[in-house]
């Protein structure tokens, strides 16, 4: 073996060592995170260290239907791009589409990698990368369990080499971590909360995502969610992002471009959970007309899913807690279920623990109950880590 051998092999070793070393770090810094916005905060600023990039979006989705939803960091980036991005995503034959990665084994990918160092394949390379000075973006969807819950988009500028398998190997090793802690943060604290003073809000956008008109409930939800990304609108509305891809994800669905549900639930300043759900008009011709958002407070059945899957309760788990939120018996669930008594009493023990409750009422109260004290969420706004 040369020295130059031997030395490149060192210089391997060290670099290992201190992405491992580096790695470590940023999960024990985002294990302590209270919220999603914290949790970005920190894994992105250790990724930095460990693999630099010029701008970044950390996004929280809806883990039922993987739309995104707030909160949002953007980092080093301008408005003015969210629909364009969005449009790529949604209407065109893409790469590396959000979708896509969310069912693939390893739900990483990077732009040059995919298309073999040919990114004008991509259109989202062609009509939102180069025109901001991008060369590359390396995108994963944080996933467990099988659902989303967080998409991260990192991007590198003109000047600077493609991402690489090793950096790809990388964030594929911390989005489980990362997910479970996001799929956390919809644990409730139940506390009262009062009823919803406003009936449903209105949204209706054109086909580019532009804001046509609203009533005055929607305004009042929208002061109420946490600040993040928007966009402006002729009204000087300020329209956060995830609303209006809501929106232009209604229209894809109509017009058979894109499959699933415009629909995601998010958590307001007050901690209260809504649900924003979207369809396309249809104008006199039958074509597709505007774009209807309707945001209003979500129901119990909209959030149960979430709080189950954040306790990490097994799918018998979750057949034995609605049993008895029916107020079912022990002999009752164990029929119902066809399991002995026996087993059905190690699976209510077992939720207990995980929940945090030791009675049948409390648990049912924290996974049922229709108010949800807030979570302490910080104000999300553009940063620039410059």
């Amino acid at each position: 073996m040369t020295g130059s051998t031997i030395s490149r092999t060192s210089a391997s070793r060290t670099s290992a060592s201190r992405t491992s070393v580096g790695r470590a770090e940023l999960l024990s810094r985002t294990a302590r995170a209270t919220d999603a916005l914290s949790l970005f905060a920190e894994a992105s600023a250790h990724l930095r260290r460990l693999m630099p990039y010029d701008a970044a979006v950390w996004r929280v989705t809806d883990p039922v239907t993987g739309m995104m939803t707030a909160p949002i960091r953007a980092e080093n980036l301008d408005e003015g791009g969210c629909a364009v991005y969005w449009e790529s995503e949604l209407f065109t034959d893409n790469v590396n589409l959000f979708r896509d990665l969310a069912r693939a084994p390893v739900p990483v990918a990077g732009l040059r990698q995919t298309t073999g160092d040919l990114p004008a394949r991509s259109t989202l390379y062609e009509t939102f990368m180069r025109p901001r000075g991008f060369h590359d973006e390396l995108r994963a969807v944080l996933r467990v369990g099988g659902r989303p819950q967080g998409h991260i988009s990192l991007f590198r500028a003109e000047g600077r080499p493609a991402f690489d398998d090793a950096e790809t190997r990388l964030i594929a090793s911390v989005i489980t971590p990362l997910a479970k802690q996001l799929r956390s943060f919809a644990e409730p604290d139940p506390q009262p909360q009062p009823d919803a003073p406003h009936g449903p809000g209105l949204l209706l956008f054109d086909a580019t995502g532009t804001l046509l008109s609203f009533n005055d409930d929607a305004l009042a939800y929208l002061d109420t969610l946490p600040e993040g990304p928007t966009v402006p609108s002729p009204q000087g509305i300020r329209v956060p992002s995830f609303i209006q891809a809501t929106a232009m994800k209604a229209r894809a669905v109509a017009e058979e471009r894109d499959r699933g549900q415009a629909r995601a639930r998010v958590r307001n300043r007050a901690g209260r959970w809504l649900v924003c759900h979207a369809s396309c008009l249809r104008e006199a011709d039958g074509g597709p007309g505007a774009s209807a958002v309707v945001i209003e407070p979500a129901k119990t059945s909209e959030i149960v899913p979430l709080i189950v899957d954040a306790y990490e309760l097994t799918d018998r788990e979750t057949e034995v807690t609605q049993h008895l939120a029916r107020g079912l018996p022990t002999g009752e669930i164990a029929a119902q279920l066809h399991l002995s008594p026996h087993t059905v009493r190690d699976h209510i023990k077992s939720v207990f623990e995980k929940v945090g409750a030791s009675s049948r009422g409390e648990l049912v109260g924290k996974l049922f109950t229709e108010h949800y004290a807030p979570l302490a969420e910080k104000s999300m706004t553009r940063v620039r880590t410059d």
